[in-house]
């Protein structure tokens, strides 16, 4: 699908979530959740290296915004990529910086 073919309600989803992603611990975030990986707060605060605090923050932000998803098992909350497609962004991403 083009841009062009996009509605003004469609666009303005896809902007909120670039806006979401749009921080460094974010973009991290994704990349670690490539590949249908699924994480907790606590794997994910432990890779970051930031407060739990924090990282449940940003995760809040992403799922909120619709990046994220989360499913709960036990006492375990895990977040996945709501869309396997988002991985693109960081890849692209990671080329663009090179």
């Amino acid at each position: 699908m083009k841009v062009s073919e996009l509605n003004i309600e469609q666009l303005e989803e896809a902007a909120s979530m670039l806006k979401a992603i749009a921080h460094p611990m974010r973009i991290a975030i994704l990349s670690f959740l490539e590949d249908g990986k699924k994480m907790t707060v606590t794997a994910i605060h432990q890779k970051l290296q930031i407060e739990q605090s924090t990282t449940s923050h940003h995760l809040g932000i992403l799922k909120d915004k619709g990046v994220l998803c989360s499913k709960r098992e036990g006492k375990n909350t895990f977040y996945f990529l709501k869309h396997e497609r988002l991985s693109n962004i960081v890849e692209c991403i990671s080329k663009c910086t090179i």
